[in-house]
């Protein structure tokens, strides 16, 4: 079953349990998803968001909960903070799992290995290359400053 279809089946579901947070999310989910598959056509590609675009806008749907919740924590809004990380959960579900710092590292180093990188220079070609095998599993923010401690 494709993500999409995945969201599809849940979001009838959450419709049938009356489950109004979930049913809430998931419908930004669908919009989101939409968004972006209207952009595409846009951009003049005829086609649908495949798996990875479609977990690189859901990380990013995270990524901005995140963002909001402590913005809500430091404005003292408890109740915006519990119902901003009610969705992120939510989101999550739908996300591959994250890679543990081992993982990461691991990752980090095959991809070095793979591409022969040496210098600084090489942190683009790094940086993509795992992006596109690691869409969702892993904090690209994060990753940034270990690969290039790595080739520094």
């Amino acid at each position: 079953m494709t993500l999409r279809s995945r969201i599809s089946e849940d979001l009838k579901r959450a419709m049938k349990d009356k489950d109004a947070l979930r049913l809430s999310t998931l419908r930004l989910i669908n919009a989101a998803i939409k968004d972006r598959d209207i952009a595409l056509r846009g951009e003049g590609e005829d086609r649908e968001m495949s798996e990875a675009e479609i977990t690189t806008v859901l990380s990013r749907m995270v990524k901005q909960r995140q963002e909001s919740a402590r913005a809500y924590e430091e404005g003292g809004r408890l109740e915006l903070v519990e119902r901003e990380e009610a969705e992120i959960k939510v989101i999550e579900t739908y996300l591959p799992r994250q890679l543990t710092e081992d993982e990461v590292a691991a990752a980090i180093d095959a991809v070095v290995a793979e591409l022969e990188a040496s210098t600084i220079r090489d942190m683009g070609p790094v940086m993509n290359a795992l992006k596109t095998r690691y869409a969702g599993q892993m904090d690209f923010g994060a990753v940034g400053p270990k690969v290039k401690a790595r080739l520094s």
